[in-house]
């Protein structure tokens, strides 16, 4: 758990300060306007739109860019984007989950197996890593909406199993098919999330050694820089080092 905590909070750090919000926004479109056009063009009644728009929110995407990723989706209607998931093993053998949203599975594909061949790991087939893993629903809300103290109360009373406070926010965790009734419960006392997905949540850590945890990091942030990669999630463990 300490691992995907570490990683989580380095990639929210990492994603407030990145430079390349072109790269940041695209990815965003892209996941707003395939949630458009597989659902309701009306958020309250698609859940995959209602998150997509909440994280663009939380990135500072302005409006008219969300709003013209929504009409896109009308527009796309000769490309077919798939949701793929790649699993493997990175530098120092840690677990890595890779999901990708794309148009076309074998530059994907090849693009993936190639960083992880670079970086002295190996792509293997789908479930050789995600028994590492639980996936879970995940709500994040920034640390200066409410207190450690008060969010683990509200959360645990909401139906979450559990509630993990970062330095920069909290994250509430419960089982996926909840996700939508613990956020509706939290609403009552938080206004605004960082956002609410769901991700893979590492059963055991992988212990990354200081002098390699620049090397582990590098693969990580290689992956999420790909076009078609959405979300990366790992059992590195970045602490106690």
């Amino acid at each position: 758990m300490s691992g995907h905590s570490k990683w989580a909070s380095i990639k929210h750090s990492k994603g407030k300060a990145d430079k390349q919000r072109s790269k940041i926004f695209s990815k965003l479109s892209k996941e707003i306007s395939v949630a458009a056009k597989l659902g309701d063009k009306d958020p309250a009644m698609n859940p995959r739109l209602r998150s997509a728009i909440q994280a663009a929110r939380s990135a500072n995407m302005p409006k008219d860019n969300i709003e013209r990723a929504i009409d896109k989706s009308s527009a796309a209607t000769g490309i077919n984007f798939e949701n793929l998931r790649y699993e493997g093993f990175g530098p120092d053998k840690i677990a890595v989950i890779v999901e990708t949203l794309t148009d076309n599975k074998n530059r994907t594909a090849s693009n993936i197996r190639t960083i992880f061949q670079k970086s002295g790991g190996s792509l293997g087939t789908q479930g050789s890593a995600s028994h590492n893993f639980n996936q879970l629903g995940i709500i994040k809300i920034d640390k200066q909406e409410i207190s450690d103290e008060k969010i683990f109360e509200l959360a645990i009373e909401s139906g979450a199993d559990e509630c993990i406070s970062h330095d920069e926010f909290h994250e509430v965790q419960c089982p996926i098919s909840d996700i939508y009734n613990v956020k509706k419960k939290l609403e009552s006392i938080v206004a605004n999330f960082i956002s609410t997905e769901i991700e893979w949540v590492a059963l055991n850590s992988a212990n990354v050694n200081k002098d390699r945890q620049e090397t582990v990091i590098e693969f990580l942030e290689s992956l999420e820089d790909d076009d078609d990669v959405q979300n990366v999630f790992s059992n590195a463990n970045f602490e106690n080092n």
